[in-house]
């Protein structure tokens, strides 16, 4: 029922925006900005849509977007967004790319092209684009930005700029969830137990523990001798995530 009454608020809001521009004296209102205006309305159902995981009605939002105002570069940032959930990545680039000609300094469209990046083998290259959206002085997830920046750099091997990045998400947001996992990660893999603890235990305190956190803790408690807290996040595991790859592990004993 919910989502019936929300796609009938989706059709109006499209159908008021794509009305017929009405006459007062002589003069058409709407007629300025009306193209780019209807391109905003369809990205933004399109949007909505791609929340839903409904990829076919996404694209056929953002066709009519890309119709109606082919300058619109939300359109083909959300485009790529879309093509790169259906894993093509050939239009995926090609839409990311077109949306960062008409808008290069755009901190959101860098940082997903980036994240693009990562995700298909180029970590390398990704740094440059979330450093670009890192520029821009009006962005307002530079937490976002620069955690993901952090996990693009440890994919790349590259522990040292991940450190930096992550204390860098934690300077713009302490209770950044990507950044505090991520240094648990790092901390451990380290040896460092009391700081891989103290990241852990602020990022499952701030959100639901999940496998791979609980996984986490259990190993760092394990590391640090502390028996009762170790078997205290086993069961959490077992209870909470019985078919979890995670618990499959511990099952079999193999803890790294």
């Amino acid at each position: 029922m919910k989502r019936i009454a929300a796609l009938a608020i989706l059709v109006l809001a499209a159908a008021c925006a794509t009305k017929e521009p009405e006459s007062q004296g002589g003069t058409i209102v709407g007629e300025v900005g009306d193209a780019r205006n209807r391109a905003r309305v369809h990205t933004d159902l399109a949007g909505a849509y791609y929340e839903r995981g409904n990829m076919g009605v996404a694209l056929d939002e953002l066709r009519h977007a890309t119709t109606a105002d082919p300058s619109y570069p939300q359109a083909y940032e959300l485009l790529g967004l879309v093509y790169m959930e259906l894993k093509d990545t050939r239009q995926a680039e090609s839409n990311f790319e077109r949306a960062l000609r008409l808008s290069p300094n755009d901190a959101n469209i860098n940082h997903n092209y980036g994240w693009f990046l990562c995700q298909n083998g180029r970590e390398k290259d990704s740094i440059r684009y979330f450093l670009q959206a890192l520029r821009n002085p009006l962005y307002a997830s530079p937490a976002r930005t620069y955690s993901t920046a952090g996990l693009c750099s440890v994919r790349a091997g590259n522990t040292k700029d991940a450190e930096e990045f992550l204390q860098r998400a934690l300077k713009a947001d302490p209770e950044d969830p990507s950044a505090l996992i991520q240094l648990a990660q790092i901390r451990y893999r380290q040896g460092n137990v009391d700081e891989a603890r103290r990241f852990i235990s602020r990022y499952n305190k701030l959100v639901s523990p999940s496998p791979e956190s609980l996984w986490l803790a259990l190993r760092i408690e394990r590391k640090g001798g502390e028996r009762a807290a170790e078997q205290s996040y086993a069961s959490q595991l077992r209870r909470r995530f019985p078919n979890s790859a995670e618990y499959q592990s511990l099952q079999r004993g193999q803890y790294d």
